[in-house]
């Protein structure tokens, strides 16, 4: 058993259906969990919370096309005129007995994907071949995946017998009162300001016709109450943390510029 830390000491996260117990009773059956979650809609923020709530170090990989799997194992490095091996981060997250969080694991190569599959069923594996070695994960080992599912349809997609082989938790972006909450509880912004971005962030989710690639996401707005809280301009915040980074269409920019001066 472990001793949960007080609230006050770890990583601030408004939970929103009952996510934590679930994850820790992944984490105790030595289940592997999948996220799934447009983003910036608090996975990754999730992950860090309750790697401290379990006592546990947390090992992230963020995951692209260009990540291999020699980078996540390991690989012989010449030092000082020795040949000395060099864990990678999930070799590293195994022999610790950490949490491994591979963030968007859908961008990963194949070969990736691969080495992961041993570390997700009953034998909770991890083969280093250049070192002829076998790693059996201890029990305090735990791998969590996440992905975006509506940003990969019709790119890339995890299979089938990937996806099987975890139990899954669905994020999405939180109903207006709790996302105002979350905007307060995260940056200390007074609830009016607060309720305003959320309900600029709403009027943005609803409006397909924008065609924006992805819709504003919580993280956004964490960003746009910070510098309110320092001081910025509402307006002015939003603009440098909302509609600069959804954009570099200058007529799109305009438009939800002309939306966030109607809120604000």
């Amino acid at each position: 058993m472990f001793e949960e830390p007080a609230e006050t000491a770890l990583p601030w996260y408004q939970e929103v259906a009952g996510e934590r117990a679930l994850f820790e009773h992944a984490w105790r059956q030595r289940l592997p969990l999948m996220l799934k979650g447009p983003t910036g809609c608090g996975k990754s923020r999730f992950v860090e919370h309750m790697a401290a709530r379990l006592g546990r170090p947390l090992v992230t990989v963020a995951a692209h096309e260009e990540t291999s799997a020699v980078d996540l194992l390991g690989r012989y490095l010449i030092q000082g005129g020795e040949t000395v091996w060099q864990d990678g981060p999930v070799t590293r997250a195994v022999r610790q007995g950490a949490i491994l969080y591979v963030d968007e694991v859908a961008e990963a190569r194949s070969d990736v994907v691969v080495v992961l599959h041993p570390l997700t069923d009953h034998r909770r594996q991890l083969f280093l071949d250049r070192r002829d070695e076998l790693l059996v994960a201890p029990p305090e080992f735990m791998l969590v995946v996440s992905f975006n599912p509506g940003y990969q349809q019709g790119f890339k997609e995890l299979k089938p017998s990937t996806r099987q082989r975890f139990v899954g938790l669905r994020f999405d972006y939180p109903e207006p009162p709790l996302e105002v909450t979350i905007l307060c509880g995260e940056t200390g912004i007074d609830e009016r300001r607060a309720k305003a971005l959320v309900a600029l962030a709403t009027k943005l989710r609803t409006l397909p016709q924008l065609g924006l690639a992805q819709p504003p996401s919580t993280r956004l707005l964490v960003g746009a109450a910070t510098l309110m809280r320092a001081g910025v301009h509402p307006r002015l915040a939003c603009r440098a943390a909302i509609v600069e980074p959804m954009t570099d269409d200058v007529e799109l920019a305009e438009g939800l510029g002309d939306v966030v001066d109607l809120v604000f």
